[in-house]
């Protein structure tokens, strides 16, 4: 009787083969550092002019994480500029800290829409004035500082370039912890309540709530090798005061590299709070009356140092 054995000489395992839209849990990690400078000189300029020189400094840090079904973006980034021209004192032209968390999950890997809930908070780190007047504060940290939180749905392909976001419900908190701008009523909370000597009986509200509807949009695009363009937009109505008088925030910035360290930057910021009240002098001499609220915008334009690490 014979016994006849077989046996491979090689183990064969089926590979495995992972689907195109597979995506490895990860999470990435970004910090950014940032110098932007411009100065102007004259020596017997005929034209006249004004020696001045501005610098702003600005930091980001990012930390991302994204698997098949889940995303979670957080950031944190803090700016603060100053200009120094001749003959006035060093003024602020600058000034944010702001945090941000976002987490999505969607339920269909081949669908783009996500259930997402957001939160941003920011404030100011150092007092604000309205030049040259640096005897009274017009802002402070945290007066004012704003929070939203709220959940609903977002668009996004790709989510780190584009999102559409849409809150039915969204939580608005205004803070002012500064005694005498809360006294005041500044950025929308209630005034103190004062007797007919101004002496105050009730004192004035710090915090201010609000639920109403945000819209947001964002996205980011390479117009060319060494530029890309960032529009941020918000949109923000209460639902209990002034329902349909809209809370805008839009923000469009242009970042052009040099090289890997030198870029320059275009920004544009465009906001309306109906909440944050203008004043105009009083026809009684020495006293300022509510003019109401108005568009703010700023311009930025600089040439300076970015590092990535």
């Amino acid at each position: 009787m014979q016994l006849i054995s077989a046996q491979p000489d090689t183990l064969f395992l089926k590979p495995i083969v992972k689907p195109d839209n597979f995506v490895k849990p990860q999470w990435v990690r970004l910090n950014k550092a940032s110098v932007d400078l411009s100065e102007v000189s004259f020596v017997n300029w005929n034209s006249g002019g004004s020696n001045s020189i501005s610098m702003l400094l600005g930091f980001a840090s990012e930390a991302n994480y994204k698997d098949k079904y889940f995303f979670w973006n957080n950031n944190v980034m803090s700016r603060y500029g100053l200009n120094k021209q001749q003959g006035q004192k060093i003024r602020k032209t600058d000034d944010l800290f702001e945090l941000n968390s976002n987490l999505g999950y969607k339920p269909d890997n081949e669908s783009n829409w996500f259930y997402s809930a957001k939160l941003n908070f920011k404030t100011q780190l150092a007092n604000g004035y309205k030049y040259p007047n640096r005897d009274k504060p017009i802002s402070r940290f945290m007066a004012p500082g704003y929070l939203f939180f709220g959940g609903g749905m977002e668009y996004g392909r790709n989510i780190e370039r584009l999102s559409f976001y849409f809150s039915p419900i969204t939580l608005k908190a205004t803070f002012v912890l500064d005694e005498d701008l809360s006294n005041a009523g500044a950025f929308g909370v209630k005034p103190a309540v004062r007797d007919i000597n101004g002496d105050i009986i009730i004192e004035g509200e710090r915090v201010r709530k609000e639920v109403g509807i945000l819209m947001t949009n964002s996205y980011e695009m390479q117009m060319a090798e060494n530029v890309k363009v960032k529009n941020q937009f918000s949109l923000y109505t209460d639902y209990i005061n002034n329902f349909g008088n809209l809370d805008i925030d839009w923000r469009v910035d242009f970042d052009f590299r040099v090289n890997s360290f030198v870029r320059a930057t275009l920004g544009s910021h465009i906001r309306y709070d109906d909440d944050v009240k203008t004043t105009k002098p009083s026809e009684i001499e020495g006293e300022l009356e509510e003019a109401g609220a108005k568009v703010q915008w700023k311009q930025f334009l600089g040439v300076g140092f970015a590092f990535d690490f």
